[in-house]
């Protein structure tokens, strides 16, 4: 969202950046447009989004705006009834398929009802854009949206590197899904530090299972950290951990944002055998892929990048010429283009 938000800003457009205040919520890093968290008492369940989403329509209403963009599926229903009675323009901007994440198509009831909140709600926003080719079909398939690919790739800045450290490094949320029931045990057999900055729906269960298996001296939980903050520790690391478990259309879709990342930070990363990650990686050999999900599995292939310096030279290097056009100073024309398209 930074970079989405510097992009349109520079553009010409005044943008205001609307989320939500956490108990560990940082302190704003300052950016070229406004950021705005709205306070709130509950911090997880049904109560959570409906005490968000309740604060998040009566915020909009008073404010003056001449579009909306509704971030995923969980502010789509204020930015939506906003727009309608507004008479102004909308736009979905979709991260994922919501309804197929794990944490959601895993269970019925409350698929049920996010399922519908994206029949009602979704065919409405015409204009939009999300991270994948498959997604974007998925959409078009499901709703007849025809919405752009923007990916979240990094912003390109030649030359800069860190020394690198033998660190491996998790960054994004903590979810289910991710596969921390395999990745933490694996580390048993594993001698170099695992760092995973990030909080999430899984962290409590992530803590216990580093004491389960007894590698509480490897695991490092970093938390929440500045995005500045986190490129610095991501350049020093020397394998990233891009591993999304098959359950959830969303997850075998998906494009990270770490996968940039680390590409961006010259580091080379175990990573899914999904098709978008598969078909990034025919094109510039940056990561090592897999499909077997097992913990002996990972341990194996992460020691390997470990251990074979030959490797490791090649998928660096590799991360050095492909972050040259895999960046967001390239990405970011289409975005503006869309934008354009929409408002003039």
């Amino acid at each position: 969202m930074i970079r989405i938000c510097s992009t349109l800003s520079s553009a010409g457009y005044i943008i205001v950046l609307v989320g939500r205040t956490k108990s560990n919520s940082l302190v704003f890093e300052k950016m070229p447009f406004v950021q705005k968290r709205l306070p709130g008492i509950f911090s997880k369940g049904w109560l959570f989004y409906a005490e968000y989403n309740i604060r998040l329509f009566f915020f909009l209403l008073f404010k003056k705006m001449d579009g909306i963009c509704a971030i995923d599926l969980d502010t789509i229903i204020p930015c939506y009834l906003i727009s309608k009675l507004k008479n102004i323009k909308r736009v979905y901007d979709a991260h994922e398929l919501f309804c197929e994440m794990k944490e959601i198509v895993s269970r019925p009831r409350i698929y049920k009802v996010w399922k519908w909140i994206e029949k009602n709600t979704v065919p409405h926003f015409k204009n939009g854009y999300t991270v994948s080719l498959p997604i974007a079909e998925e959409f078009y398939k499901l709703y007849a949206c025809n919405y752009e690919v923007i990916r979240n790739v990094a912003l390109y800045e030649p030359g800069y590197r860190e020394k690198k450290e033998k660190i491996i490094i998790y960054q994004g949320a903590v979810n289910e899904g991710r596969c921390f029931e395999m990745l933490i045990p694996a580390m048993q057999w594993i001698d170099a530090p695992l760092y995973i900055y990030g909080e999430g729906n899984f962290i409590e269960k992530a803590r216990q299972l580093a004491i389960d298996y007894d590698v509480t001296n490897k695991i490092h939980f970093q938390g929440m950290v500045t995005p500045s903050e986190l490129k610095v520790y991501t350049n020093k690391a020397y394998i990233g951990i891009t591993l999304f478990e098959r359950e959830g259309l969303s997850n075998y879709y998906s494009l990270a944002n770490r996968f940039f990342d680390y590409i961006h930070a010259g580091i080379p990363q175990l990573c899914m055998d999904y098709p978008v990650y598969r078909d990034l990686n025919n094109l510039h050999n940056v990561a090592v892929l897999i499909d077997d999900l097992s913990a002996a599995n990972i341990a194996e292939n992460i020691n390997s990048i470990l251990n074979d310096t030959v490797t490791w030279q090649i998928l660096h290097n590799n991360c050095v010429e492909a972050a040259k056009t895999l960046n967001w100073q390239t990405e970011e024309k289409k975005l503006i283009s869309i934008y354009k398209k929409i408002f003039g």
